[in-house]
């Protein structure tokens, strides 16, 4: 792939696609891999350069050999860049999916915390990308520490749920605030956690739940115009295979 700053920059947002081989799969017709096959089946037809998959791409961490095998085989064949940020349900711990998937060996896959510790650059749109990994079962403030800009453009990962003001719950929730929110100062900021599609925050930084693919029906699909304009829209997943 060509790629260059004199071009508009496309990305395709989801979350929460829940490999598995039980829930999921009984919605695609026995595919664990459903959820994403048609998410990057929908990202390739608009000519994507990446994908984001912000967290929750496998329902847990003991997913079959046989489905992993499947999920990277989509993944190595998607056409573009594939970066994933683990939540709460596929944490990177060491029976993790994306270690036992071997999938930090895939080129065009990009797991922060696995085979970048927390931002991955590319320097043909001077892009930089960035979170944090849930990396335990445990609670953790997803956008904590945010990192600095030092590319063009700044786009930031996280998997937690948005309370405008940030109060605990009774339980873990990896929380996530309007100032913390704020503080990012990204270009965009691709939520996951949510099964609904929702926008959130003051409105200083563009922040947007994708939504699950099986509830949404949808993925975010945000362009980074030359002119240096950030557009945001929703679009309906596509029903083909890879």
């Amino acid at each position: 792939m060509s790629l260059t700053t004199d071009h508009d920059v496309l990305l395709v947002h989801s979350s929460d696609l829940h490999v598995d081989d039980d829930l999921t799969a009984d919605v695609y017709d026995g595919d664990g891999t459903g959820g994403l096959r048609v998410v990057l089946s929908t990202a390739r037809a608009m000519q994507a350069h990446y994908a984001l998959l912000v967290g929750d791409v496998f329902d847990h961490n003991r997913i079959p050999p046989s489905i992993l095998a499947r999920a990277g085989t989509l993944m190595a064949e998607a056409g573009m860049e594939v970066v994933i940020l683990p939540g709460n349900h596929d944490p990177l711990t060491p029976d993790s999916c994306y270690i036992r998937g071997g999938y930090a060996d895939i080129p065009n896959v990009h797991i922060i915390g696995l085979t970048h510790e927390q931002a991955v650059h590319f320097p043909g749109h001077d892009l930089e990308i960035w979170g944090h990994p849930h990396r335990s079962y445990d609670n953790m403030v997803p956008l904590r520490t945010p990192r600095q800009r030092s590319a063009r453009w700044h786009v930031a990962l996280a998997h937690g749920h948005y309370e405008e003001d940030g109060a605990v719950p009774l339980r873990p929730s990896w929380l996530i605030s309007d100032a913390e929110i704020d503080a990012t100062e990204a270009d965009y900021l691709a939520l996951g956690h949510w099964n609904r599609p929702e926008k959130v925050g003051t409105g200083r930084v563009p922040a947007y739940y994708s939504g699950s693919p099986e509830l949404a029906k949808t993925v975010n699909v945000i362009r980074l115009t030359r002119g240096g304009a950030v557009e945001v829209e929703r679009k309906p997943l596509l029903t083909n295979k890879i």
